[in-house]
């Protein structure tokens, strides 16, 4: 049998140096979708529905802050829990809850809108603090949207090519919209694998959530305690000197427009900082005796320690936000 040509033996290793390529490609894929997930088959973050009706939604940590985004903003403006469900859902239709910089025309942002038509400049738009505003203030004028069908209620702000395109969004948006309005409790869950950002510290927590719940909600720095003064009740989040906790006191919004509880009010807050865990490098949030560490999106809210120490008045009364550094 003769042998095979120098020019096949160069096109055998050729071949064989290409597929071994292709493999090593597919395993580094591999191991950066478990790094970015914390290991599990799925996006990262998961919210499960209190009903115990095994109804859950997974999602990516990207997705997650610009959900909270949405409903911080929602809430701050008195705006009910279908509102934000009606908006998140319109964001996963129109952008998959990313903060895209393109689309049909000029159509940008998490919920496509476009500045040619009045919804702002293009910068004011990939704000998504502003663009999740401007979408509730043009709901608010829909008369009577809570009790719309989703679909209708989202098409009448967005005039889309697409009307019928909301609702398959609505279960997941329903979930997302309980856990981040603090309406269901322990329910949302992130791996809290650190991305690749220099966000990190009880300062960029404070920042953060002066973005998205407002200046007059939260203020940036903590409560100062004069040596010469008693320490008063603050609502406003805290640090203590030389640590890595963010406290933030919760009250009942007494708010005729909002009303919320401190039950609601807290939940809300620590779902936030879970769905920022990533982008934060949040190690630990605790409240209402339960706490959720970063590792894995599986791990369930557990007993935390102050529950467990018989301390459930305090661990109640505000929530705790433990960061890398």
């Amino acid at each position: 049998m003769p042998e095979p040509s120098p020019t096949l033996k160069r096109r055998g290793r050729l071949f064989r140096i290409g597929a071994a390529f292709v493999v090593l490609l597919a395993l580094a894929g591999y191991v950066t979708v478990q790094y970015v997930t914390g290991g599990r088959g799925g996006s990262g973050c998961r919210v499960v529905s209190d009903a115990r009706d095994g109804a859950e939604y997974e999602f990516t940590p990207e997705q997650a802050v610009n959900a909270a985004t949405i409903a911080a903003v929602g809430t701050g403006r008195g705006m009910p829990e279908r509102a934000v469900t009606i908006a998140i859902a319109t964001s996963l239709q129109e952008s998959g809850l990313h903060n895209i910089e393109h689309g049909d025309r000029d159509s940008l942002g998490l919920f496509q809108q476009r500045p040619s038509q009045g919804w702002g400049t293009k910068k004011q738009i990939l704000d998504p603090t502003y663009a999740a505003g401007v979408f509730y203030q043009h709901l608010a004028k829909v008369q009577d949207y809570a009790k719309l069908p989703l679909t209708e209620a989202a098409q009448r702000v967005q005039r889309s090519g697409y009307p019928e395109a909301y609702a398959k969004h609505e279960p997941d948006a329903a979930l997302l919209s309980a856990a981040l309005t603090g309406n269901s409790a322990a329910t949302l869950t992130c791996a809290g694998i650190p991305a690749a950002t220099q966000a990190a510290g009880p300062d960029a927590v404070r920042a953060a959530l002066v973005r998205d719940f407002g200046r007059d909600a939260l203020q940036p720095a903590g409560a100062e305690v004069s040596a010469r003064s008693t320490p008063k009740p603050s609502a406003t989040p805290s640090t203590r000197s030389g640590a890595r906790t963010v406290t933030l006191p919760v009250a009942a919004d007494k708010s005729p427009a909002k009303g919320r509880s401190v039950r609601q009010r807290g939940w809300q807050l620590a779902h936030w900082a879970v769905a920022n865990s990533s982008a934060l490098h949040i190690e630990r949030v605790s409240f209402g005796g339960r706490e959720w560490t970063a590792g894995s999106a599986d791990n369930p809210w557990h007993t935390a320690a102050a529950e467990a120490a018989g301390d459930a008045e305090k661990a109640a009364s505000a929530v705790r936000i433990v960061t890398a550094q």
